[in-house]
C-alpha cells in the first residue's frame, strides 16, 4: 500500500508565502516524476508544477516566477514553495507521484488527499 500525505495548507494574505509538503510512503520501489495540481471551486483540476526524479522542474504559466517545486528523493517528498500568493491561487492542492510499487513491474499514478490553500485579499 502506498500513501501520499500533503501538509502545509492554510489561510494566508495576498502577497504572502506558503510551503506545501507531500511525503510518499509505503511499499515503494521507486518514484519517478512528482507533481502538484490544484482545483478551485467549480473548476477543473489543473497542473501547477512537475519535477522529474532528476530535479528538472516545469511550471504552469500562471505560477512561473512565484512558485518553486523541489524534492528530496531520500525522503520521497516533494515541496511547493509558493510566494507572492494571489486570491486566484485559492484552491485545493493535490500531490501526485508516478511510482513503482514493490513487486510490480510497471509504474502508476498515486494521489494525495489534498490540502486547502486560501488566499485572502
Amino acid at each position: 500500500q502506498v500513501q501520499l500525505v500533503e501538509s502545509g495548507g492554510g489561510l494566508v494574505q495576498a502577497g504572502g508565502p506558503l510551503r506545501l509538503s507531500c511525503a510518499a510512503s509505503g511499499s515503494i520501489a521507486s518514484v519517478n516524476a512528482m507533481a502538484w495540481y490544484r482545483q478551485a471551486p467549480g473548476k477543473q483540476r489543473e497542473l501547477v508544477a512537475t519535477i522529474t526524479n532528476g530535479g528538472s522542474p516545469n511550471y504552469a504559466d500562471s505560477v512561473k516566477g512565484r512558485f518553486t517545486i523541489s524534492r528530496d528523493n531520500a525522503k520521497n517528498t516533494v515541496y511547493l514553495q509558493m510566494n507572492s500568493l494571489k486570491p486566484e491561487d485559492t484552491a485545493d492542492y493535490y500531490c501526485n507521484a508516478n511510482l513503482r510499487r514493490i513487486g510490480h513491474i510497471y509504474s502508476d499514478s498515486s494521489w494525495g488527499q489534498g490540502t486547502q490553500v486560501t488566499v485572502s485579499s
